[in-house]
């Protein structure tokens, strides 16, 4: 079934949105005010957040809904494509499909701040970022898992699912490390900023998955 469409925002709408992603991915969710997302976005009406978005918490549940659409949307099209051509044919491929998927292809100038924004609220309000995923946008993340299991079938599922939770875990850490170093905009970072890192983050995490025990 094709998911909803979600409702067209203002751009004085989506600029809060993108202004609140920073703030939160930087100090998490409780160490950011409405007030200093409105005063950050340039807004002096500090009622702002709730006229657009009702509350701070539906400003979050947007923000985590965004995101994940936007991930599982460019996963399922990788996928399709890698199926159509009889992929994918490796543990790595699928990996390396995960970790680019998972990056916002027209980051804004500020940079992308969704990954360290996930983890953080993983941390800290879990509850509530699966509450407002509500079991949906991970399609294209269940896929990867059942290439993967297709591809080590003689892992047993027990093993292979726990190495698949150590993995997934691991990706969101090192993307949300990417992103804090590449936020910073005062010295260069070659290696973060590089493709050829993606490719070796797929290699490290693959091999998680590889290791025979």
């Amino acid at each position: 079934m094709e998911a909803p469409a979600l409702p067209a925002r203002s751009d004085a709408a989506e600029h809060l949105k993108a202004v609140a992603l920073k703030l939160f991915a930087e100090r998490g969710i409780d160490g950011v005010t409405v007030r200093q997302i409105a005063e950050a976005a340039g807004q002096k009406n500090h009622a702002t957040v709730g006229y657009h978005f009702g509350s701070k918490e539906e400003l979050v549940r947007e923000l985590i809904v965004d995101g994940a659409r936007l991930i599982d949307d460019q996963r399922n099209r990788w996928l399709d494509e890698a199926e159509a051509h009889g992929g994918p044919r490796s543990v790595l491929e699928v990996v390396e499909g995960l970790v680019r998927t998972s990056l916002n292809p027209a980051p804004p100038p500020s940079g992308e701040c969704y990954n360290r924004f996930v983890v953080v609220l993983g941390l800290s309000h879990r509850a509530l970022f699966m509450d407002a995923l509500e079991g949906r946008w991970n399609s294209g993340y269940l896929r990867c898992f059942e290439h993967i299991r297709r591809l080590k079938p003689g892992v047993s599922r027990t093993l292979l699912n726990q190495r698949l939770l150590f993995m997934g875990a691991a990706l969101g850490g090192i993307l949300a490390s990417r992103e804090s170093e590449l936020a910073d905009q005062s010295r260069p970072h070659p290696m973060w900023s590089s493709d050829t890192t993606l490719t070796r983050i797929a290699c490290s995490l693959a091999a998680m998955l590889e290791w025979e025990a």
